[in-house]
């Protein structure tokens, strides 16, 4: 069973025990808690299909807050312009929270 869920914006497959890495919820989610996510979009039970419009009524996902900020990669960026003496350096690390599925309840 699975389900895709949109959260902040962008769309995750959601298993129980699957870990997943969403951009940061902010203050307001604290390690250890529950969260419950209801735009679910679509929702598969032993490969019967239900498609929502544009949400499945009664759908949600359940997750635990395992990390509340975690950072990526270091992202470089770097501009040129040749022969101008322009150069800037400039790096980036986006901001994530660890969630871990509990459940799909549909």
């Amino acid at each position: 069973m699975y389900a895709i869920v949109e959260i902040q914006g962008q769309q995750f497959r959601a298993e129980a025990g699957k870990k997943l890495f969403v951009h940061y919820l902010g203050n307001e989610a604290k390690n250890g808690e529950t969260v419950e996510f209801d735009k679910v979009l679509l929702v598969d039970v032993d490969g019967q299909v239900t498609v929502g419009a544009p949400n499945v009524e009664g759908a949600k996902v359940v997750c635990e807050v395992k990390e509340n900020l975690v950072k990526g990669e270091h992202v470089i960026v770097f501009k040129k312009k040749r022969r101008k003496g322009y150069r800037r350096l400039n790096g980036h690390r986006q901001q994530f929270t660890q969630l871990v599925i509990k459940e799909v309840i549909a």
